[in-house]
């Protein structure tokens, strides 16, 4: 009896189901958004020789620390709005 590939021991249809399967997952990643997540700095977190221990960072509370290898000019951390209806903490640091 001829099966025409349809039957048979199935490793006709294997190669066109995986690549479709792939293709699949690579469009509902690229069209999903992406996942919300949140930081939670614990003890002894140090970033460029500061402190930031027990900070949390999530959506509406983010942080942007830029770090200098001399002085800057405004050093120091500042809290200042986003324009989505959250914060940024703006830290401007020298690296220790």
């Amino acid at each position: 009896m001829n099966s025409h590939g349809l039957a048979g021991d199935g490793k006709g249809l294997m190669a066109p189901m995986l690549t479709a399967m792939l293709v699949g997952v690579v469009l509902m990643s690229m069209l999903l958004p992406a996942a919300a997540g949140e930081v939670r700095f614990g003890k002894n977190v140090r970033v460029g020789g500061h402190d930031f221990s027990n900070q949390t960072f999530d959506r509406k509370h983010r942080a942007k620390i830029y770090l200098y290898n001399q002085k800057p000019r405004r050093e120091g951390c500042v809290w200042r709005k986003d324009g989505h209806g959250g914060r940024v903490k703006v830290c401007h640091l020298q690296r220790k």
